[in-house]
């Protein structure tokens, strides 16, 4: 891939996964961030503060790049830092977004990339949806908007309600209850951070791609009991699941209960052929159940990794407690 890519953030779940893959293609790229983080690979560095406007354009004065990746926008007003910055100097933006920006639940099934957006009850998603607006009026600036749904990776275990990392293994192991929201038959998509790198690299540098937006998942959909009892199978146990409405849980904590009330409770399948049409060959390969082999081999290679969030833990217990 002949560009130069300059990736802001670029070490974490996902944009790590990205990074890995460009690096291992030979892709000329540079990394901004505050070097909090180890760098994967023989990856160049800048060491600036996305947020302190001056900093970065003193440390950016004598580079130019074909492509900008920002993995840690997330307010219109990081987004028009970014525009100060890069405008008539960069041939393409990617602004990471998020499926959450979508109206729930969407009078598309399957998902679109034309489906209305609008998340009113999740400042998340509603300041997601204020960046993408801004990009479209600034039409001189050209931007792709992603739209990545649920990823996870090595390092995430992911769940609805139960944290992403080692605390439902640990609960699971310990014989204890494991929650899944409503009934458990909603529909959700899954996708691992490598499959999404796949299509992401598709789209760097991609000229055709300015100006639209693409939602990059999986085309694999599982209940969350599915995902759960997998969970299970890879730790080699059977999870005692208790199903609790999203209003009970919402009433004991209203900032995981928004999660699951804007989103995680509503099926979210997506319809990839736009992606597929500017990216040619394209195809989600990794099955949840070979991917969360991996994710738990990662935690079982190093105790260290298996760390508990027993604030969490705890309030797991009061959800089931309260629905009893």
């Amino acid at each position: 891939m002949d560009v130069r890519v300059l990736s802001i953030g670029g070490t974490g779940n996902i944009s790590r996964a990205v990074t890995q893959l460009l690096a291992e293609r030979g892709v000329d790229l540079t990394l901004l961030n505050r070097g909090l983080s180890d760098t994967p690979g023989d990856v160049r560095s800048i060491h600036a503060d996305i947020r302190d406007r001056p900093a970065v354009a003193a440390a950016l004065r004598n580079e130019r790049f074909d492509v900008i990746i920002d993995w840690i926008a997330f307010t219109p007003e990081h987004v028009a830092t970014d525009i100060e910055l890069f405008a008539g100097i960069v041939s393409q933006y990617l602004f990471i977004s998020s499926a959450s920006v979508y109206q729930q639940p969407s009078p598309f099934y399957p998902l679109v990339e034309d489906a209305p957006l609008g998340n009113p009850g999740w400042q998340y998603a509603t300041d997601k949806i204020a960046c993408e607006d801004l990009l479209r009026r600034e039409t001189g600036f050209p931007s792709t908007i992603v739209r990545p749904a649920h990823t996870y990776g090595e390092t995430r275990i992911p769940t609805a309600v139960d944290g992403e990392g080692y605390t439902i293994v640990d609960r699971m192991r310990r014989g204890k209850q494991v929650i899944v929201h409503d009934d458990g038959t909603s529909l959700w998509t899954l996708t691992h951070n490598t499959d999404f790198a796949r299509a992401l690299a598709g789209l760097l540098g991609n000229a055709a791609a300015v100006g639209e937006s693409f939602h990059l998942t999986s085309d694999f959909a599982l209940t969350w009991d599915q995902i759960t009892e997998m969970i299970a199978a890879a730790a080699g146990l059977e999870p005692d699941i208790v199903h609790i409405p999203s209003e009970t849980i919402a009433a004991v904590d209203p900032g995981l209960g928004k999660e699951l009330l804007c989103d995680k409770r509503h099926s979210l399948v997506f319809d990839n052929a736009k992606l597929k049409r500017f990216v040619p060959g394209f195809e989600a390969t990794l099955s949840f159940a070979d991917g969360i082999e991996r994710s738990l081999a990662w935690f079982d290679a190093d105790s260290a990794r298996k760390t508990v969030d027993a604030e969490r833990d705890a309030l797991l217990d009061r959800i089931i407690a309260r629905s009893t």
